[in-house]
């Protein structure tokens, strides 16, 4: 450990984190390419040749022209996924301010012990409650 300085050893992690950091932003373009739905297969395929050939002007290249672009899709991505995540949650812990489907189902376990209504309708309220 002697022959290697210590500023040789920050250097080193400078490079490795820089490279850590091109393929990240490689992947991401790449990725990017393919989620556009507004670029059709040429655009695509004319990107993707261009970023695999010539890689470093090629990223620079299409995060200059498609940043912005690349940034809004991003943005509606996290929306989506967000949305998505609250309408499980909300799905999931049910609606209201009830139990959610357990808690309709002994209420209407109740109605059908009291007679108030036929084992037809239970079957039927169950079926949609489960559903």
């Amino acid at each position: 450990m002697d022959d290697y300085p210590l500023l040789n050893l920050f250097w080193t992690m400078l490079w490795f984190f820089l490279w850590v950091m091109w393929f990240f932003l490689l992947f991401k373009v790449i990725t990017d390419i393919f989620r556009d739905h507004s670029l059709h297969g040429w655009g695509k395929a004319g990107w993707l040749i261009l970023v695999l050939l010539v890689p470093f002007i090629g990223v620079f290249i299409y995060v200059i022209a498609r940043g912005r672009s690349m940034q809004e899709r991003d943005a509606k991505q996290i929306k989506e996924n967000e949305a998505a995540f609250r309408s499980y949650v909300q799905q999931a812990a049910g609606s209201g301010g009830g139990g959610g489907s357990a808690d309709e189902l002994s209420k209407l376990s109740a109605l059908k012990d009291k007679g108030d209504i036929s084992q037809e309708e239970f079957d039927r309220a169950k079926a949609r409650i489960l559903a």
